[in-house]
């Protein structure tokens, strides 16, 4: 071989060699890039798989993503129940403990409030004899729950005449005055708020128990039940503060008791009561009234009984008269029975005497309008 070929030859695999090597070289580079990114990202993965084994941060976090886990309570309850917290767990992020008043108010639903076509506070008959005691609610509550009660003679053991009441609202004690009247009987649900929360789809039979459950009447300051009206708790709470958490506890425990809802403002105000004891017990106190004849140091004072003498033959026209509750008394009323004659049925409650059934002094057709043998029920 002559030996300009051999040079050419040897030129052209040299420079064949040169772009293998340049190719073997870049081959290695890229292949290098990429294990280093590889290594990037495992890094990353590590990094974060011990800042969650760190027990140092590890509280931090938790502590961080409680609320997150807490919050979301309501609407789980609309689910299927699935990832659902233990009922200690339910509510605000502080959790809640069966068996408290912000446990129970968990359970009540949230709705908007009702329409208040059809409400009339009658339709409650509020004041009714209802457990057929012989007493009208007014004086079982105050005999309940005044001290040192002082009942009127010849009432049956029923008509509170004097007492002190210690105001739970007022957060003080005084005397029960008559005239002018002091005290009012409240309902802790008012009538209108139950009826555009619920019980405007009570039958009669509910709407009475309703109207006069021991759970929900309390005596109280005349003005300050006044003022209240038919406020729920977003719009009225006691002044004494210190009754406000079994104020409310025993409100949320008689909507549920009837399955009443709550309105949302009225649901955050019971929250934000509860937040300063949120330990307080669901409302499960006796709240039943004494029998008649009973309460606190009771006594009956001589001397105040209501006259009822059975009308006889001899006896002149008594239309002149007046009984003890202010109303003239007669013979001569239209299906009347007795010497004794109501105007209405607050003469009737006034002397102590409802209900009066068909037979009883006093008993008159227009004070049994159902026709059922008892008046002022």
């Amino acid at each position: 071989m002559p030996f300009s070929a051999f040079l050419n030859h040897a030129s052209t695999r040299l420079r064949a060699g040169l772009v293998v090597a340049f190719i073997s070289i870049l081959s290695l580079t890229l292949i290098s890039a990429c294990a280093d990114g590889g290594d990037v990202e495992t890094s990353a993965d590590d990094a974060s798989w011990t800042s969650e084994a760190d027990p140092a941060t590890e509280g931090a976090t938790e502590q961080e993503a409680e609320p997150e886990t807490a919050a979301p309570n309501e609407d789980a309850e609309d689910g299927d129940g699935q990832n659902k917290p233990e009922e200690t767990e339910q509510g605000r992020a502080g959790g809640t403990t069966a068996g408290t008043a912000l446990a129970m108010l968990q359970k009540l639903e949230v709705k908007g409030r009702a329409p208040k076509a059809g409400y009339d506070g009658d339709l409650f008959k509020w004041r009714s004899d209802a457990d057929h005691n012989g007493c009208d609610t007014r004086n079982d509550v105050l005999r309940r729950d005044l001290s040192d009660v002082t009942l009127k003679a010849g009432t049956k053991g029923c008509v509170v005449i004097a007492g002190d009441v210690n105001d739970k609202y007022k957060g003080e004690t005084y005397a029960f005055d008559r005239d002018p009247n002091n005290i009012d009987i409240d309902h802790l649900v008012a009538r209108s708020n139950a009826w555009q929360t619920g019980a405007a789809k009570f039958d009669e039979g509910t709407l009475k128990e309703f109207g006069n459950d021991p759970l929900n009447l309390l005596a109280v300051d005349s003005s300050l039940n006044r003022q209240k009206g038919d406020g729920d708790a977003a719009t009225w709470l006691p002044p004494a503060k210190s009754y406000r958490c079994e104020y409310v506890s025993r409100q949320i425990a008689i909507k549920h008791k009837y399955e009443l809802w709550v309105v949302k403002a009225e649901k955050s105000a019971m929250e934000r009561v509860l937040s300063a004891c949120d330990d307080q017990p669901a409302f499960t106190k006796n709240v039943a009234w004494p029998e008649p004849g009973a309460g606190d140091n009771a006594k009956t004072a001589e001397g105040t009984a209501t006259t009822k003498r059975p009308a006889s033959s001899g006896s002149k026209s008594s239309s002149g008269s007046k009984s003890d509750s202010g109303e003239k008394s007669t013979s001569s009323g239209s299906g009347s029975s007795g010497s004794i004659f109501y105007k209405n049925c607050t003469a009737v409650r006034d002397a102590g005497a409802a209900p009066v059934r068909r037979g009883d002094p006093g008993y008159a057709s227009h004070l049994d309008r159902d026709g059922d043998g008892i008046g002022c029920e």
